[in-house]
């Protein structure tokens, strides 16, 4: 009976069990260049097993030297469910013939029904076009070469850079906004915006990494840095701006939203919870801002916000009003203020440009 497609994930794990640098895409690489051609079943269910009909049985470990040397007899090649040993070779495969498919070979007709028909992922190695071909649920996916995939996740890199660029820049703007108490629902929605941006464009790039194995080091660090605090500001951002006993409220729910519809900001002012009116005034909690004050535990910062009933009564707050606050001396308190007032600065230069 054949199945469903496999969730995306489900892909992802497959193309990472024979990215480069793994046993599995060496001993691929070994076909490919002795151009022989191979089909390989990557697991040995009873599903599988019961296709199987031929061959040898073998219950040997998984080496890329022998999937090359077995890949010279005819007929597929069977491993067990973790890849590690190889269990049959020269097997024939006899799939349902009523499963549709539109290969048109011989060897991708058949991995494309066996795939289909237990759910188990199967890979062709073509000596004619020099591919690795991966089946999975009625769907196939060319395995590309590193350089391919690099030249996309570049591309992708770079757009990246410019989104978190922007991301600066409107949230900077938002700062200034609050400390002016001046901020719309348009402020916070242009923000939860560039953010869920940023967050695709890193799914899309975590993608690429996992398809280039070893390849993909130095693009692992670079959105390892590109990505540093995109988390932490969302989860500030919801602490700021949740509407009291608002539980649908949450930037995770722009994940649903086409990419015309993210772009339009009073779509998502109204998806993240904040009201149909993209003009009307909002007031932050404050939770961001005083983050921002160094050398003050999160627990402190919580204190003085609750204390002074928000972030405007904490900026008119005296250096003698914050010694009020639970654990806050005169030393803390310079420092308090020292801080609020950079804050200022940074908004009142933000407001000028």
């Amino acid at each position: 009976m054949p199945l469903d497609q496999p969730p995306p994930d489900a892909m992802l794990g497959y193309l990472a069990s024979m990215a480069p640098g793994t046993p599995l895409r060496e001993g691929f690489e070994r076909i490919l260049r002795g151009r022989t051609g191979a089909l390989v079943v990557l697991g040995n269910t009873r599903d599988v097993i019961q296709l199987c009909t031929g061959g040898f049985v073998l219950d040997v470990p998984f080496t890329a030297t022998a999937l090359r040397e077995l890949a010279k007899m005819d007929g597929a090649i069977v491993l067990d469910v973790g890849r590690f040993r190889i269990v049959r070779a020269g097997v024939q495969l006899m799939p349902d013939p009523a499963l549709e498919t539109i290969e048109t070979g011989t060897r991708h007709r058949t991995a494309d029904r066996v795939a289909q028909q237990t759910g188990v992922p199967v890979v062709t190695v073509s000596a004619s076009m020099s591919t690795i071909s991966l089946y999975a649920g009625g769907k196939r996916r060319v395995v590309e070469h590193s350089e391919q995939i690099l030249a996309r996740a570049n591309q992708a890199l770079q757009t990246l850079e410019r989104y978190r660029n922007r991301l600066s820049e409107l949230t900077n703007r938002l700062s200034a906004l609050e400390v002016h108490d001046q901020v719309i629902v348009r402020d916070v929605a242009l923000v939860a915006q560039q953010i869920e941006m940023v967050r695709r464009l890193q799914h899309e790039l975590e993608e690429y990494v996992l398809e280039l194995g070893t390849d993909g080091r130095l693009l692992s660090l670079q959105l390892i840095e590109l990505s540093a605090g995109v988390e932490e500001l969302r989860e500030l951002l919801e602490r700021d701006y949740r509407p009291d006993g608002e539980s649908d409220f949450g930037l995770t729910l722009l994940a649903g939203l086409s990419t015309t519809e993210l772009l339009d900001a009073p779509t998502v002012g109204r998806m993240i919870g904040l009201g149909p009116h993209s003009d009307g005034r909002i007031v932050t909690r404050g939770y961001r801002q005083v983050g921002q004050l160094s050398r003050i535990p999160p627990a402190l910062g919580v204190r003085l916000l609750e204390h002074f009933g928000g972030l405007q009564g904490l900026f008119a707050a005296s250096a003698a009003d914050l010694q009020e606050v639970d654990g806050v001396g005169e030393s803390r308190a310079r420092i308090i203020r020292d801080g609020l007032v950079r804050l200022a600065d940074a908004a009142y230069s933000e407001q000028l440009d």
